[in-house]
């Protein structure tokens, strides 16, 4: 299977004079989850934004395998986004929302999952906040796209479905890359094989996650407690 890499360069955001983000540099490769952390207000869903192509930069390179892209059609073509707010019109059916997004060879294996199987004679407007952020999680990872941003994917979500996503996500970064940004900094260790801290406008990539102490992020101590629990 050929990889696919996904580099961001030289990103620039600043607002009312105050820089946001300062000459970030990430590279994403099929096979890899980076858990993009980082205080309120540190960037990370701006960041994802202009990966995406929705929020503009004051400067920013996104290279595809090697090739610059401009327009934000190319971009949708070939990168997902989810953002934190609900993305599937609530006047849609379950079963409609996943026949418009589900690729059809793809649709039986989807709906005999045993949360999705609970929904599927609902309306998306009858859902939980969790259901729905499940419904949504599983769809952006089963479309065609090489590379996946997650923006807080585990917002609402119960204890059961957190580990489903976390399998969804794990199996599905077989095929894509993957980049999650989320408070809940248990799960993004746990899922991620590569951490970066956005810190003062800036992008540190860990080499482990006892740097995220160091660098101020969690408390000493906050990593036991993970470590107890993982």
């Amino acid at each position: 299977m050929k990889k696919h890499l996904l580099e961001i360069d030289s990103v620039q955001k600043s607002f009312d004079n105050k820089n946001i983000l300062s000459d970030v540099y990430l590279k994403c490769e099929t096979n890899d989850i980076i858990g993009l952390l980082g205080r309120n207000g540190s960037g990370k869903s701006t960041l994802l934004k202009i990966i995406f192509g929705i929020t503009s930069a004051d400067f920013k390179f996104v290279r595809i395998d090697g090739i610059v892209k401009v327009s934000t059609k190319d971009l949708f073509a070939e990168i997902s986004y989810l953002p934190q707010d609900n993305s599937i019109p609530n006047v849609f059916s379950v079963k409609k929302a996943i026949q418009l997004s589900v690729p059809k060879e793809r649709i039986l294996e989807f709906c005999a999952d045993e949360i999705i199987v609970t929904m599927l004679e609902k309306k998306v407007s009858h859902l939980s906040g969790g259901e729905l952020r499940y419904l949504e999680i599983k769809i952006i990872l089963n479309n065609s796209s090489k590379f996946v941003l997650l923006d807080e994917p585990y917002n609402g979500l119960s204890p059961l479905m957190v580990e489903k996503v976390n399998e969804l996500i794990v199996e599905n970064s077989n095929t894509k890359g993957i980049i999650i940004s989320d408070h809940n900094y248990e799960n993004i260790i746990k899922v991620s094989n590569k951490l970066v801290l956005l810190k003062e406008g800036k992008a540190h990539h860990l080499l482990c996650k006892e740097e995220l102490v160091e660098k101020g992020y969690l408390k000493n101590g906050m990593l036991d407690v993970f470590d107890k629990r993982s």
